[in-house]
């Protein structure tokens, strides 16, 4: 049985930093120009769990710097964490030595959480590959990048190492990666495209969820352009400017065309046979992070999302 091996951050000093400054400005953005750790979102992990700390007392990542405070940071112990590699069947599109690009099914987490240990994406391609990924990202989620929602079909990029995790987070941040749905909702629409400009955040109602807030939000466009409406439905493709959690479906939700099966976001009573979100990644575009040369994935509708639109079809050629 393989396994992925990683050391787990324990309180262990390192060293100690004291800030000399008048200006004000947060922890994370400070310590981010500093270069001390390759991403911000690493550096607000580490202070979020402790090992940065200030003048002895954790802080959160917004924390304003104040002329002598004293930074500590904590180094990993020597402490191991394995996640199993199992062999689970993946619908490869393509694979080198430096990525993978797989065709995710309903049903499977990109990575382990909580609990939940086995039957992920990293879990499978662990096994496929052997261990050769990329070890920058988290220690649950070796070679992620970018992710899909459990119930969310499609495309998803895997780095094999890191050179290509480094070049492929780069070109997300930078938004220089084409990402685009097929979702189908609940209404007509009635404009032919249309933007949503609305910032995602944690809800206050329920903290599992996500939702359109002001306070404690980032910002979260989505565009979208209609490909067929149905009677009380309609397709749609739509593309991402930013990548927040559950972006899409809180997007389209908020503006009043709840995505179909979605059982967070969606109707109450759904009208259509189907245990998932219709929701499907049908194309991603990036730079190939060693040749640079540029790479373009398309996959059609899976089988559910297929059957519902022929369902629909019929529907409206009999009224």
């Amino acid at each position: 049985m393989h396994v992925f091996d990683e050391k787990r951050n324990v309180m262990k000093k390192k060293q100690e930093i004291t800030y000399c400054y008048d200006d004000k400005i947060r922890i994370d953005q400070y310590i981010t120009l500093q270069k001390i750790y390759p991403s911000r979102s690493q550096i607000k992990n580490l202070i979020s769990n402790g090992n940065i700390m200030v003048n002895g007392c954790k802080v959160k990542p917004g924390y304003i710097l104040k002329y002598g405070d004293k930074m500590q940071f904590f180094e990993a112990e020597k402490r191991e964490l394995q996640i199993n590699a199992e062999d689970i069947v993946l619908d490869i599109i393509f694979e080198d030595d430096d990525l993978i690009v797989i065709n995710k099914p309903a049903n499977m987490i990109v990575h382990p959480a909580g609990s939940i240990k086995s039957g992920t994406l990293v879990n499978a391609i662990l096994f496929h590959c052997r261990n050769s990924l990329s070890g920058i990202g988290d220690i649950k989620r070796p070679g992620i990048v970018h992710r899909l929602d459990k119930n969310t079909t499609g495309l998803i990029v895997v780095a094999k190492n890191d050179i290509a995790h480094i070049s492929l987070s780069k070109q997300i941040k930078d938004r220089m990666t084409v990402k685009k749905y097929f979702a189908l909702v609940h209404g007509e629409i009635k404009n032919n495209s249309g933007i949503i400009d609305a910032p995602i955040g944690r809800s206050i109602k329920n903290r599992k969820k996500m939702a359109v807030i002001e306070q404690n939000s980032k910002n979260a466009v989505s565009r979208y352009q209609v490909i067929k409406r149905y009677h009380g439905f309609t397709l749609l493709e739509v593309s991402l400017v930013t990548g927040r959690t559950h972006q899409i479906r809180v997007h389209l939700s908020y503006i009043g065309f709840p995505i179909v099966g979605d059982p967070d976001y969606g109707v109450r009573r759904e009208k259509l046979d189907i245990t998932r979100q219709a929701l499907h990644a049908y194309l991603l575009e990036f730079a190939h992070p060693r040749t640079k040369k540029y790479m373009e994935f398309k996959i059609p509708l899976p089988e559910d999302m297929q059957i519902i639109l022929e369902s629909l079809v019929e529907k409206k050629n009999s009224v």
